[in-house]
């Protein structure tokens, strides 16, 4: 049977067609892009529309059926892969009251501080909170960004939206009502809100209570597996598809793109790069590393958690360094090209790749990029490599993190849209000093996720585990000891540009947020 699955991303929306049978096969027919806004506010708000996002579905969708010649008689269910933590505050209609919060979204410092910062205290968070949160979710909100303080900073700023809110939904949850009308969030996403018992596999009351979170605001729980309901008929029309079609709820980004990548088994790690970056360990039990700042999150397979360490800008890096650095038009293949003479180590070049602050293995807000030791032989090439590496060298730094605790899998998968290249493939296994594997269509790695638990939905897989079997190792790249050599003496010095930069970045980035004018928004009506 043919079925679509959606991939809700930072900066646009794939939407991609899969085959899926009895032979335990997921076959990626065809795909379509869809960009849409990241807003970018100077109070620190990162926002985006939710009327966007279904818009986008509709034009790819459509497209895709027309670019296939499918007819829509033969997509058998839809599902969806997704950004998480994000806000979307809608009224009882599903209608939203303002743009979404996205997950980079920095405003709500105070409210983080009124509940967190207070007390006594361990690593910076009040004590007793941590302890609570550790007994029911397992882990523990560290960090502004976090969806709970964006629910009180509306609360707080905007309290004719929060008067007005009947659900605070996520970004394909919001997708899923608009589809079918109905309000859930799956289990793996509502394990991000930090307010969800892990063990009782419900919302907490408790943790709603201590928190002064409205519980009449959490939408239904389900599985991602489980069927939200059927495409309604103006919804169908919106998409091209046929009423009644069968929605999904599928997974958030991080533990569908742990599926599509086939990593299923404790101790597998998949390195993500695309707008921002992981790396993600399945992982057998919670754990949560507070002076790190990585914890166990509800994967989407039942059995297993996301021991999840995340970089805010990854493949987001080089888009930037294409477009702030005065090179020739080209696209990335051309800009590897432009590197590909470069030695490693980027003649002495170090980057750091906070470039929109960071949150492991420190949370910082305030943390930018630097480029590091540039002298006047530096080149263009020079930069630009050490953004690939920076990247690189942040990713092992987080992996180091991880085997604090847990034990990894000596061969990683590497996935998302700069695992394409083979070049940057060999630079990561440069980088961490271990083969690095890709797969069939690294950059749908999401969607593959969503299609093969479809396959598990309509029981053409009856394990989940079993989708370990059917994802495919495209390509495999072994280490160049000399480079690996060479970063081995490099990654202190990329580590130090934090600690001896910290105090710098807030005293110049703090006091630069401090001045600037709160940005008045139109919301919705």
């Amino acid at each position: 049977m043919k079925v679509i699955a959606y991939d809700i991303g930072t900066t646009g929306l794939k939407t991609c067609m899969f085959d899926i049978d009895r032979k335990e096969s997921v076959r990626l027919i065809d795909g379509e892009v869809e960009p849409y806004e990241l807003h970018v506010l100077e109070n620190g708000g990162v926002e985006q529309d939710p009327l966007e996002w279904w818009d986008a579905m509709g034009k790819s969708t459509k497209r895709l059926l027309e670019k296939t010649g499918v007819s829509n008689t033969e997509i058998k269910g839809i599902s969806f892969c997704s950004q998480m933590q994000t806000l979307v505050m809608v009224d009882k209609e599903g209608t939203p009251l303002r743009r979404a919060m996205s997950c980079m979204d920095t405003r709500a410092d105070k409210q983080f501080a009124r509940y967190m910062r207070k007390g006594l205290q361990i690593e910076g968070l009040n004590l007793y909170k941590v302890y609570r949160l550790l007994r029911i979710t397992g882990a523990v909100t560290a960090s502004t960004k976090d969806p709970l303080w964006k629910y009180h900073w509306v609360r707080d700023n905007e309290p004719e939206i929060y008067n007005k809110t009947y659900k605070w939904l996520d970004a394909k949850e919001y997708l899923t009502c608009r589809a079918t009308g109905n309000m859930r969030v799956s289990c793996d996403v509502a394990s991000a809100t930090f307010l969800y018992d892990v063990k009782k596999g419900c919302w907490s009351q408790e943790l709603c209570n201590l928190f002064d979170i409205d519980m009449n605001h959490l939408p239904g729980l389900c599985n991602s597996t489980d069927e939200v309901g059927g495409l309604l008929p103006n919804a169908a029309e919106a998409l091209g598809l046929e009423p009644g079609t069968p929605v999904f709820s599928g997974g958030s980004d991080v533990s569908l793109c742990q599926i599509g990548a086939g990593c299923l088994s404790a101790g597998d790690v998949n390195f993500y790069s695309g707008t921002s970056g992981w790396v993600c360990t399945t992982v057998d039990r919670l754990h949560l590393d507070l002076g790190n700042i990585i914890g166990a999150l509800v994967g989407a397979d039942p059995d297993t958690y996301c021991y999840i360490a995340e970089l805010e800008t990854s493949g987001k890096c080089m888009e930037w360094v294409k477009e702030r650095i005065d090179l020739p038009e080209m696209d990335y293949d051309g800009l590897i090209e432009y590197i590909k003479d470069t030695p490693a180590g980027s003649n002495g070049v170090v980057f750091s790749p906070w470039m929109h602050g960071n949150r492991c293995p420190f949370e910082d807000p305030y943390a930018k990029g630097v480029f590091f030791n540039l002298g006047i032989t530096t080149r263009g090439y020079d930069l630009v490599k050490s953004v690939v590496e920076g990247v690189c060298m942040h990713m092992r730094w987080m992996l180091e993190a991880t085997e604090k605790t847990f034990k990894t899998a000596p061969v990683v998968r590497f996935t998302g849209g700069s695992a394409i290249s083979p070049y940057i493939c060999q630079v990561l296994a440069d980088v961490l000093g271990r083969e690095v594997e890709t797969i069939e269509n690294p950059r749908h790695v999401g969607t593959m996720g969503a299609a093969a638990l479809m396959a598990v939905s309509f029981g053409l897989i009856s394990d989940t585990k079993e989708i370990k079997d059917i994802i495919k190792v495209k390509a495999a790249y072994k280490p160049n000891p000399d480079n690996t050599a060479l970063y081995d003496r490099i990654f202190p010095v990329f580590k130090n540009l934090y600690s001896d930069n910290k105090k710098s970045f807030a005293s110049l980035n703090g006091l630069y947020n401090q001045n600037k004018c709160a940005v008045s928004e139109e919301t919705y009506s």
